[in-house]
C-alpha cells in the first residue's frame, strides 16, 4: 500500500514538472524543473527499498537496516539542485531585465543601434 503511494506522489510530481516545462514563461520551467528533481530524488529513495522504522546503519543484533546508499544519493542530489536552482533563478532574471520579456519563446534583439560619430 505505501508502494503504490509513493508511485502516485513520483507521477503527480513528474507530470506537473513536465507541465510547468511545457510552459513558454521562465519561471513555471524552473518550477518545472524542480518538481522534476524531487520526484527523481523521491524515486532514488523508494529504489533503496523501504524499510520504516529501521536504522540506516547495521549494528550487532539488527536483522533489519535500510540501505544507506539511496540516502546518500538523495541528500547530494538535493544539495545540488538547490545549487541548480538558484542559478536558474538568477539567470532569469537577468535574461528578463535583459530582454524585457519573460516569455521564452520571444526572439532576444540582438542588434543594437548605432552610434553616429
Amino acid at each position: 500500500e505505501m508502494e503504490v503511494l509513493f508511485a502516485v506522489l513520483i507521477g503527480a510530481l513528474t507530470a506537473a514538472g513536465v507541465y510547468l516545462c511545457c510552459l513558454r514563461q521562465v519561471f513555471p520551467v524552473v518550477l518545472g524543473l524542480s518538481l522534476l528533481s524531487y520526484a527523481t530524488n523521491l524515486f532514488v529513495f523508494v529504489a533503496g527499498r523501504l524499510t520504516l522504522g529501521a536504522p540506516p546503519i547495521w549494528e550487532e543484533g539488527v536483522t533489519r537496516f535500510a540501505d544507506p546508499l539511496p540516502q546518500a544519493l538523495v541528500l547530494t542530489a538535493i544539495v545540488i539542485s538547490f545549487g541548480m536552482t538558484a542559478l536558474l533563478v538568477v539567470l532569469a532574471i537577468r535574461a528578463r531585465f535583459e530582454a524585457g520579456e519573460e516569455r521564452s519563446d520571444v526572439p532576444a534583439v540582438t542588434e543594437r543601434p548605432e552610434v553616429e560619430r
